[in-house]
C-alpha cells in the first residue's frame, strides 16, 4: 500500500470561520472541500512543506504554528498520514483559488454542510464538538 504524508492548516480567521479549500475538477475526489495543504516533498520540514503550499495553492504567505492533530486515513489505493498545523496568514494576504477550485471561510456551525475529503472529516468533527 503506496502511503503518503501530507501537512494540512486549521487558519481561523477574526470570526472564527475556518479556512477550507476545494478540489480541482481534474483530481482525485474532484470537487470535495478540504482543509488547505499538500504533500511534503523528499528532504522537505513539514512546516516548511506547509508554507510552501499555502503559497502555491492560495497565494498567500502564513505563519505556521504548532500541531493541532495528527491523523491517519485509509484510502482504497492509498494511505494518508496527515499533521495538521494551527496557521496564520500574513497581515493583508487574502487567499485566492491559485491552484485550487475555490476557497471559503466557513462557521464552524456550517461545516457540516460541505462535502469534506474523507481523511478531514476527523477534523470538521474535532472542531465541531469543541
Amino acid at each position: 500500500m503506496d502511503r503518503k504524508l501530507v501537512v494540512a492548516a486549521l487558519v481561523e480567521n477574526e470570526a472564527g470561520e475556518v479556512l477550507l479549500t476545494q478540489r480541482r475538477e481534474d483530481q482525485d475526489l474532484p470537487l470535495f472541500w478540504e482543509f488547505p495543504g499538500g504533500k511534503i516533498e523528499p528532504g522537505e520540514a513539514p512546516e516548511a512543506a506547509l508554507a510552501r503550499e499555502l503559497a502555491e495553492e492560495l497565494g498567500v504567505r502564513a505563519e505556521i504554528g504548532r500541531v493541532w492533530d495528527v491523523l491517519f486515513h485509509r484510502y482504497p489505493r492509498y494511505d494518508v498520514y496527515m499533521l495538521v498545523y494551527r496557521a496564520t496568514l500574513a497581515t493583508g494576504d487574502a487567499p485566492r483559488p491559485v491552484e485550487v477550485r475555490d476557497v471559503a471561510w466557513v462557521s464552524k456551525s456550517r461545516l457540516g454542510e460541505k462535502i469534506i475529503l474523507p481523511a478531514d472529516a476527523p477534523l470538521v468533527a474535532r472542531l465541531l464538538s469543541e
